[in-house]
């Protein structure tokens, strides 16, 4: 299956993941030999207007991977054009004659529809704005929850921190709707909880979903903890106590033995150290899949149909 853009998690139909996951399998045993040389003649532009070490070098990584060339900016708001007042589809239109792909991380929500819509290469969203979308980020997770579980149907996930402008939280929400029997927990702050657009998403496809500000009685009964940060800019001169959202080995004595632990990286103290070796925390595994994911979804860009 062709994709021309990767700009939100809506547009991934089930027999586009399933596709998906077939590839990033096969991906994974690219990568034990070493990689390929299929991709030699393709270049791939990797454009942030915003910090990031780990999405930028697990597409550069995926890129090189499957043999193809990186063009490569990691803080584009302070290094391109956009210093001289360039608005971004004239950085586009011109960075697409360049290359045959453009991951863009952009500091306003809505960026890479921005993009797409004059873009002459596919475009594929690496996060745009606080409380926009992150949709690889939520493929790569998909991924690891369906090989870590077994199963993407029947599943109960506990969303865990800052939730209002979690941007991998939504576009994993999205995703997970599409299957059945799934019921997701929004554990926050009062301040800091799920924006109702997703809660309406959840209503119209029928998804069960519960909100709370404590995890004390949902850990215990959930497939999947997804934690997220509070950040410290958030929480301070409010009554926030972000503790009480920190998982640590007593909270792991209260989950469920095959249960996972995942985290869209970087953690901080809201995991404590201790809970790394435990084999339910899954978020290494979860960043390493990264790669072979990224590979078949760049893949999937350039074989067209």
């Amino acid at each position: 299956m062709y994709l021309k853009h990767i700009v939100e998690s809506q547009q991934f139909t089930l027999p586009i993941l399933k596709e998906l996951f077939d590839r990033a399998d096969q991906m994974n045993k690219v990568l034990a030999r070493g990689g390929t040389r299929d991709y030699d003649r393709k270049i791939m532009s990797t454009l942030f207007y915003q910090p990031s070490t780990r999405t930028r070098f697990s597409f550069e990584s995926a890129m090189l991977r499957l043999g193809g060339n990186v063009l490569s900016t990691e803080q584009a708001d302070a290094f391109s054009s956009e210093i001289k007042g360039e608005m971004l589809e004239d950085t586009i239109r011109i960075i697409g004659n360049y290359c045959d792909v453009i991951v863009l991380r952009h500091h306003e929500e809505g960026g890479a529809k921005r993009a797409a819509a004059v873009s002459s290469v596919p475009i594929i969203n690496a996060g745009d704005g606080a409380g926009g979308q992150h949709p690889t980020q939520a493929l790569l997770e998909m991924y690891t929850i369906y090989d870590e579980c077994k199963t993407l149907n029947g599943l109960s996930v506990a969303f865990i921190g800052q939730l209002d402008d979690g941007r991998t939280v939504r576009s994993l929400a999205y995703l997970l709707s599409k299957f059945e029997r799934v019921k997701l927990y929004f554990i926050a702050p009062d301040e800091m909880q799920i924006k109702p657009d997703i809660l309406d998403h959840l209503e119209e496809n029928g998804i069960a979903y519960q909100l709370s500000s404590s995890m004390e009685d949902i850990v215990n009964k959930v497939d999947v903890v997804y934690q997220t940060r509070i950040s410290e800019e958030r929480s301070a001169g409010t009554d926030i106590d972000p503790s009480i959202y920190y998982l640590d080995t007593n909270v792991l004595q209260k989950m469920k033995y095959n249960s996972i632990i995942m985290h869209p990286m970087p953690k901080s103290i809201e995991i404590s150290s201790a809970v790394d070796s435990d084999p339910r925390a899954a978020y290494f595994r979860q960043s390493a899949n990264g790669i072979c994911v990224r590979m078949a979804l760049l893949s999937m860009i350039f074989e067209k149909d």
